[in-house]
């Protein structure tokens, strides 16, 4: 039986995960802390790395290690449990960014390299692929929750430790941050997109990403049938609960009002009405367009800086 060798494919795909291993190995860290470790990636040459919110946890600092040999201490800039990301700045210059990447443009099926620290073994390597996209993550922070959206699920293996390091295209550009193992062949990723690099700025800006606070708990609720067909969409945000005292009570809000929009743009769901809860509308007047008994108002709200 003769047989059929297919070298030419495997040393296809060995040069494309060996290319980005090269080109980003010197900007994956491993990080070491006081009650824990984890990986971190460098952004710029003087010193800002990026990792996982629940890398850092409550931690000052703590120190980084590069496969040149180097060992740097870190100081935490900042951390947004709510998106699970962290801004570091260790004490070194010279350090080689990573090329941040889109992940806006990932498709499923796509070759994806993660570079991370899983179990302490600094620099490990492991390839899979863009296994799906659009996944939704919960995080936390005290009683504020939040959904992180767009999350990138991944077949390449993920240990404990590959949390805050890259997950790389195939170009070698991180479109990544590793931060949960969800089960075997099954990880989760941060994506890297105008969302993150917006928070990723105020890091490292501020130290913190301010979020808008309305003062309501609520969920998902279809659309009476009329009001769907004049909406030309079929869900709103049902409130369940309003807050005493909190903007939402200040401007009329009560709980079974259904969220249409705010300042006109369409709220399908929770994720929207997040999505709209940015710095940028603290202090400033927001109309809520609001179903009640059947019938669209609009309501004016001032919404308040989210305490975390």
């Amino acid at each position: 039986m003769e047989l059929t060798f297919v070298s030419d494919e495997l040393d296809a795909y060995s040069r494309a995960v060996t290319t980005v291993v090269e080109r980003l190995s010197p900007s994956v860290a491993s990080l070491r802390l006081r009650r824990g470790s984890g990986s971190g990636v460098v952004i710029t040459s003087d010193g800002f790395l990026l990792t996982s919110a629940h890398v850092v946890g409550r931690a000052r600092g703590g120190h980084a290690s590069f496969t040149d040999g180097r060992e740097l201490g870190f100081e935490v800039v900042g951390a947004d449990p709510l998106s699970d990301l962290a801004v570091l700045r260790a004490d070194g210059r010279e350090l080689v960014p990573a090329e941040l990447g889109d992940a806006e443009a990932l498709r499923v099926g796509q070759l994806v390299v993660a570079i991370g620290n899983p179990y302490g073994f600094a620099g490990s390597v492991t390839a899979g692929v863009v296994s799906h996209l659009g996944r939704s993550l919960p995080t936390r922070a005290g009683s504020a929750m939040r959904i992180v959206d767009n999350v990138i699920q991944t077949d390449a293996a993920l240990n404990p430790g590959n949390s805050g390091g890259a997950l790389a295209d195939g170009r070698g550009r991180v479109v990544g941050i590793n931060t949960a193992v969800a089960g075997v062949g099954l990880g989760l990723a941060v994506p890297i997109n105008t969302a993150t690099r917006r928070i990723v700025a105020a890091l490292m800006t501020e130290g913190r990403f301010r979020r808008a606070y309305l003062g309501i708990a609520g969920g998902p609720r279809p659309l009476p049938p009329k009001l769907a067909r004049t909406l030309g969409r079929h869900a709103g945000v049902e409130v369940v609960e309003v807050v005493e005292g909190s903007p939402a009570a200040q401007g009329g809000l009560r709980a079974e009002d259904l969220i249409v929009t705010v300042d006109d743009q369409p709220i399908d769901g929770v994720n929207d009405l997040h999505r709209l809860m940015v710095g940028d509308v603290i202090g400033q007047p927001i109309r809520l367009g609001v179903v009640r008994n059947g019938e669209l108002r609009q309501l004016e709200l001032v919404p308040i800086e989210l305490d975390v």
